[in-house]
């Protein structure tokens, strides 16, 4: 499995992006999808995750209600919308395959990443 992930950029505080994690191999469609992001400095944190069919999502408390994750089974891509953007979000961001139909938040249930992409957030 090999995944992409595109989709951001630099933008001012309270703008929105949305990421895309595009992959190729039939255990996508079938498996949870996550997004991770890490700071200069800091460790990979959770930020949301999808299970196999989209029906459960799960968020990390700092961007509930400002992040939404989706996926198109059909396209084999994953979405992380991000609206209300704030300096604290700047990262680079990873999506990455789980092992299983569901996972949550630990970077160990997940088996493949992508490479990641920047979002930076200015004041």
């Amino acid at each position: 499995v090999q995944l992409q992930a595109s989709g951001g950029g630099m933008v001012q505080a309270g703008a929105s992006l949305r990421l895309s994690c595009a992959a190729s191999g039939r255990i996508f469609s079938n498996n949870a999808v996550g997004w991770f992001r890490q700071a200069p400095g800091e460790e990979r944190e959770f930020v949301a995750t999808i299970s196999w069919n989209g029906g459960s999502t799960y968020y990390a408390d700092s961007v509930k209600g400002r992040f939404t994750i989706s996926r198109d089974r059909a396209k084999n891509t994953v979405f992380l919308r991000m609206d209300g953007l704030k300096p604290e979000d700047t990262a680079i961001y990873y999506c990455a395959a789980a092992r299983g139909s569901y996972a949550g938040a630990a970077r160990s249930s997940y088996l493949y990443w992508g490479q990641g992409t920047q979002v930076t957030v200015s004041s």
